[in-house]
C-alpha cells in the first residue's frame, strides 16, 4: 500500500539526513545536513544498528549540528521488510519507506548504478521530500506488526495450496504414464493407489514415488 508523502520540516532546520542502501552484507548510508553540504558516506555491516548509532553520532559531530539533532532517514523497500524501519524509529530516527518502482532512473543511470550514486540520490530526494517537494517518490505504508505477521500467516497458506496442486498434478501425470486413471474421490479412499480400471495396468504401492520431483525407476507391476 503506498502512503501519502508528509513533510518533516524544512531542510533550514539542524537535520541529519540519512539515506540507507540497504545490501545482504553490507549497508551503505549517505548522510548530510542540507543541499550545501557533501553527503558522507559510510558502510557498516548489514543488521549492525549499534554501528548505525555511531555513524549518526559521528555525522552529527562532522556537519556541526547538536548531539540531539532530528534524524530523519528513508531506505526503499526490499526483501528486508519493515524490521530495519521500526529498529530506526526506536533509535529516535523519523525513518520513510520509499517505493523502489517510483524512483526515477534514467537509462545510462541504469547502466552505472552502484550502491555509492544510489545513497547519494536517496539522500538528496530525502531533503528535497522534507523541504515539501512533491511528487519527488512514493512512500509505502507500513503495517502493525500484528497486520504484517497475518499477511505472512495468508501467504504461506496460498503458498502451501500451490504446493498441494502441483503434487496433485505430479501424481495424476504419473499415474497416467501407466494408464492408471483417479478421480477426486478415488484420492480420498485409503489405498487408492492400488485401484485401476478394467484393462489398466495394476499400479504397485510406492507412496515414496508420489511427491518425489528426482527420476525414479518405474514401479508397476
Amino acid at each position: 500500500m503506498i502512503a501519502t508523502v508528509r513533510s518533516e520540516g524544512s531542510v533550514s532546520e539542524s537535520v541529519l539526513y540519512v539515506a540507507f542502501e540497504l545490501g545482504q552484507r553490507e549497508w551503505k548510508l549517505a548522510l548530510t545536513s542540507g543541499f550545501d553540504v557533501k553527503p558522507w558516506l559510510r558502510t557498516v555491516a548489514g543488521g549492525d544498528l549499534a554501528a548505525v548509532e555511531r555513524v549518526l553520532r559521528a555525522a552529527r559531530q562532522r556537519c556541526g549540528l547538536a548531539p540531539t539533532a532530528a534524524v530523519i532517514s528513508c531506505y526503499e523497500a526490499g526483501r528486508d521488510g519493515f524490521w530495519i524501519h521500526r529498529a530506526l524509529q526506536q533509535l529516535g530516527v523519523a525513518n520513510r519507506v520509499v517505493d523502489s518502482a517510483s524512483i526515477d532512473v534514467k537509462r545510462r543511470q541504469r547502466r552505472m548504478k552502484t550502491d555509492r550514486i544510489d545513497a547519494i540520490k536517496l539522500v538528496m530526494m530525502l531533503m528535497r521530500v522534507s523541504r515539501g517537494e512533491p511528487d519527488v517518490w512514493a512512500e509505502v505504508r507500513v503495517p502493525s506488526i500484528e497486520a504484517e505477521a497475518a499477511r505472512h500467516v495468508s501467504r504461506e497458506r496460498t503458498t502451501l495450496r500451490q504446493e498441494q496442486t502441483r503434487l496433485q498434478n505430479q501424481i495424476g501425470s504419473w499415474l497416467a504414464t501407466w494408464g492408471c486413471r483417479v478421480s477426486r474421490a478415488q484420492r480420498r479412499q485409503p489405498a487408492w493407489w492400488t485401484r485401476s480400471g478394467p484393462g489398466m495396468i495394476r499400479c504397485c504401492r510406492r507412496p515414496s514415488k508420489i511427491g518425489s520431483r528426482g527420476p525414479q525407476p518405474a514401479s508397476c507391476c
